[in-house]
């Protein structure tokens, strides 16, 4: 199975500025995540940053990476941009690794790879674990999913989906006593994506259910295109948002299981 991991990196965070360029263990964010993808089974792991100091940097660690605009809304515009970069055929396989993820499963890669590539009906592929904790089913930072019988995803919410009819304390709005069965599904944002596809999705019209929820995959399914869900046993590790985030993560590279 050949295809290539594309890290989008964008240096104006506003909650972590220079986030690319944080320093792990010495290295760069960035590289530690081209490090990790580098570790999957892709056939080629680029960098698509908006600043030449990140490029400078990827590359002066052995990482490819390529300078694209400043101007893009989205990871997948920047994405879009890269495949034409890379003159990447329509049929080619990409996997969207996102650059604050130095914790990120190699295997979990080569997984979202898989499913796209064994599901030609779908457009895209992506991943989920299961839940096991009430706090995170009902917390709106934490998106969830929900699929068919195919591991097609019908859709996606930050509200706790599927909504237990009869799993309420007092009959009260999110009042849950416990956990659904089976358990529910969080989504974990990792993409693959056929090439031609990835040149076809930023002009696609934003959705009402895109806006509302704030998750750009909803576009997706709103003009009629399937995502494949691979379920995963554990969580990847944590990714970084914010500056404790960032202390979190660099405690567990200088830990005694650092990678």
């Amino acid at each position: 199975m050949n295809y290539t991991v594309i890290i989008p990196a964008r240096m104006a965070s506003s909650r972590l500025p220079d986030k690319p360029l944080a320093d792990i263990a010495g290295l760069p964010m960035v590289v530690r995540v081209a490090q990790r993808a580098a570790q999957s089974g892709a056939t080629r792991v680029v960098v698509a940053a908006d600043d030449p100091r990140v490029v400078q940097a990827c590359q002066a660690h052995g990482m490819e990476a390529l300078l694209t605009r400043q101007d893009h809304v989205s990871g997948s515009d920047r994405l879009a941009e890269a495949c034409e970069l890379l003159g990447l055929s329509d049929d080619a396989l990409v996997v969207n690794v996102q650059g604050d993820e130095p914790l990120i499963p190699p295997t979990l890669i080569d997984e979202v790879a898989r499913v796209l590539a064994d599901r030609p009906e779908a457009s895209m592929g992506t991943a989920a674990h299961a839940i096991h904790d009430l706090a995170e089913f009902t917390n709106p930072n934490v998106v969830k999913v929900v699929m068919d019988a195919r591991q097609i995803a019908l859709y996606f919410s930050r509200a706790p989906i599927p909504w237990w009819r009869d799993g309420q304390k007092d009959g009260s709005s999110g009042g849950f006593k416990a956990l659904p069965s089976p358990a529910p599904l969080r989504h974990i944002g990792i993409y693959s994506y056929r090439a031609g596809f990835l040149r076809q999705f930023p002009q696609l019209a934003p959705a009402p259910i895109e806006s509302l929820e704030s998750l750009e995959q909803l576009r997706a399914l709103w003009h009629g295109h399937r995502i494949a869900v691979h379920v995963t046993d554990a969580a990847p590790g944590p990714g970084v948002d914010t500056p404790a985030d960032l202390e979190r993560v660099r405690g567990i590279f200088a830990g005694p299981a650092a990678a």
